[in-house]
């Protein structure tokens, strides 16, 4: 008798959704690519990059949009995560030194490696968070942060599935609006979450979502994994 697989509402933004979705379907999960978020890239006049002791990347969307505004490939780059270094490998960057972590383990990774000297940051229109007190808590010695606004998320309209046994949640842009989908829609679903941070809005509303370890996409899916493991399909 064959197990109808669950099915896993994927809200972020493409082109990583249809990365996460291969990934579920490999888990032996039925992926539904709704993105409640859609990603424009913008051009805004790039400094002169010579000040800069290094770029800070806290996001995949940040180094796609980055890299297609000038050809530099010289500058060491500090990435947030695992997935954003490896964009920046692929985009061309050499000098790529992971976090491993959220924003306050790149401010740690870049406090303990710079000093007396500037930082560019080329990320999103709306930040997941303040970089500048980020690496004034991580001890940094005289790092000066210039932000640099490369892309924007925008929602979109995307409906919910008509059905769906769980949702994951990459951001706290997603969670805000999957939120305004209401309780009801949400309710008795697994709402996978990447961070405190993209639960806090599902929280908000009376629901109770689980949340990854660290706000990486493997630990994401791993806390998926076992909380779908508990529940029946949805009907």
């Amino acid at each position: 008798m064959s197990v109808t697989p669950k099915r896993v509402w994927i809200t972020r933004a493409e082109p990583g959704a249809a990365r996460t979705a291969a990934r579920l379907r490999d888990m032996g999960f039925e992926p539904i690519v709704a993105p409640l978020l859609a990603i424009e890239n913008l051009t805004p006049p790039v400094p002169d990059l010579a000040p800069f002791a290094a770029l800070a990347f806290t996001s995949v969307n940040g180094v796609s949009a980055f890299a297609a505004l000038t050809p530099r490939r010289d500058i060491p780059v500090f990435a947030v995560g695992d997935a954003t270094a490896q964009a920046a490998h692929d985009a061309g960057f050499a000098n790529v030194r992971s976090a491993s972590g959220d924003l306050h383990a790149l401010a740690r990774l870049i406090a303990g490696a710079v000093a007396n000297a500037d930082v560019l940051v080329p990320q999103a229109e709306t930040s997941a968070g303040d970089f500048t007190v980020a690496l004034t808590a991580a001890g940094a010695r005289n790092v000066s942060i210039q932000s640099l606004t490369v892309y924007r998320a925008i929602e979109t309209s995307a409906p919910a599935p008509a059905l769906f046994d769980a949702v994951l949640i990459h951001s706290p842009r997603a969670g805000h609006a999957l939120a305004k989908r209401g309780h009801e829609t949400l309710a008795h679903r697994v709402l996978a979450c990447i961070s405190p941070a993209a639960a806090a809005p599902l929280v908000a509303l009376g629901l109770t979502p689980v949340i990854a370890k660290s706000p990486d996409e493997a630990s994401l899916l791993t806390i998926l994994n076992a909380a779908l493991g508990k529940r029946d399909p949805a009907v």
